[in-house]
């Protein structure tokens, strides 16, 4: 094993370590927040309201991630309406349409997670809530969603890993990130096995990171469900 071109490459690890991280982290809080609307309308029973949202849920998460980032990347520039709009320099730039591919993506899976957890929300919960007074949107806001995302949670929990493999996808598209690294790095000493098992053990890292996250989050959001000592 040639440790020494790792050793020399690590800082162009850990350059890809910070754009992985960034890459993941801005695509899960834009597709968290587009999430919860689109949820919201595709737990609906009325079609026309639910419609589009589970056209955009099912396209998503029926084509590969690899497909709609090269549908953003390389086919958004053919059209030339869109090369003339304020929107270009977005659209031109990989890392832009890298992270718009990803935030999508995520939108739909976690759109689903969070549409499947309304529709389990216990019927009696609600009833309670609407006895007590509350509107429509104050029961949304206070009791079904709190309730949803405590429910999604381990759902959730594994669609961030999920998102975290998937960004490697990011390297395709000339992002150094941490499989973009892996990529420089063989490509200059011809070292696929050390190069990718390195990359190996950074993404390792981070989902035992993730995983101790999400530990801690539902270990006190389901503080309730524990058994108390008497």
């Amino acid at each position: 094993m040639d440790i020494e071109a790792i050793v020399t490459n690590l800082p162009l690890y850990f350059e890809g370590l910070v754009t992985t991280v960034q890459l993941v982290i801005l695509s899960l809080a834009l597709g968290l927040v587009l999430a919860v609307p689109v949820g919201l309308l595709a737990s609906s029973r009325s079609l026309a309201v639910n419609f589009l949202p589970k056209v955009y849920i099912y396209f998503f998460r029926g084509t590969p991630l690899i497909v709609q980032m090269y549908i953003i990347y390389f086919g958004a520039g053919q059209f030339e309406p869109l090369r003339e709009s304020l929107f270009w320099p977005i659209f031109k730039e990989a890392y832009s349409c890298a992270l718009i591919a990803f935030a999508l993506n995520t939108a739909a899976y976690t759109s689903e997670i969070l549409r499947g957890a309304i529709i389990a929300t216990p019927f009696g919960e609600i009833e309670a809530a609407r006895a007590s007074g509350m509107s429509k949107w104050l029961v949304m806001r206070r009791v079904v969603l709190p309730s949803s995302f405590r429910r999604a949670l381990p759902a959730y929990a594994n669609e961030v890993i999920f998102m975290l493999h998937g960004s490697a996808l990011a390297g395709v598209i000339t992002i150094i990130d941490l499989f973009g690294a892996a990529r420089i790095v063989n490509s200059r000493h011809f070292v696929p096995f050390e190069s990718f098992i390195t990359a190996g053990v950074f993404y390792l890292i981070l989902t035992f990171a993730i995983i101790w996250v999400f530990k801690r989050v539902e270990f006190r959001w389901h503080a309730h469900l524990r058994q108390r000592s008497s």
